[in-house]
């Protein structure tokens, strides 16, 4: 090629917008329940690749759930402080977490934590596992956008109050 101009590169039209979303919502309605003192506000969903990205909140102490990923799992703590009974450190407020694929860990709150705010960008499922690592339930982009659905369409914000997100 010779000149000084780039070359022109057509954009599909099958892209989908960029998403520029308050991450804690004013209404609280966008926040989904998930198990009792435990919910998440949604930013992403890639129906692609599987990955979803979301605020996860914890307003009471306690395990919030024993679980494990295939893939790699990013996190930055906005409020309080949890950690995994299977390491050593804590993760408070300004952190960052890496979790590798495959480990399985215990997420908890302790008990002088009102509420925890983090961060999350998850790639593939959630499997949630039993003391012994046998699988008990899992989540994925795909059963959050339901559990979204019948969460909205309960609160008045309308099932199709998703559709934002998904990517």
């Amino acid at each position: 090629m010779t000149g000084t101009q780039a070359p022109t590169i057509p954009i599909s039209s099958a892209v989908p917008p960029e998403i520029a979303v308050a991450a804690v919502p004013e209404d609280e309605r966008v926040w989904v329940p998930q198990a009792p003192d435990v919910w998440f506000r949604p930013l992403m969903f890639n129906t692609v690749t599987g990955q979803w990205c979301n605020l996860l909140k914890v307003t009471a102490a306690g395990i919030v759930s024993r679980h494990r990923h295939p893939g790699v799992v990013f996190g930055y703590v906005l409020k309080g402080r949890w950690h995994y009974h299977e390491h050593e450190w804590v993760a408070e407020a300004g952190h960052f977490v890496y979790e590798p694929p495959g480990e399985i860990h215990t997420l908890a709150v302790p008990d002088d934590c009102p509420e925890m705010i983090t961060y999350f960008n998850i790639t593939g499922a959630m499997a949630y596992v039993d003391e012994d690592g046998a699988l008990i339930g899992y989540e994925d982009t795909f059963t959050k956008i339901d559990m979204c659905r019948r969460h909205y369409e309960q609160v008045g914000l309308g099932a199709d109050y998703v559709d934002q997100f998904i990517r």
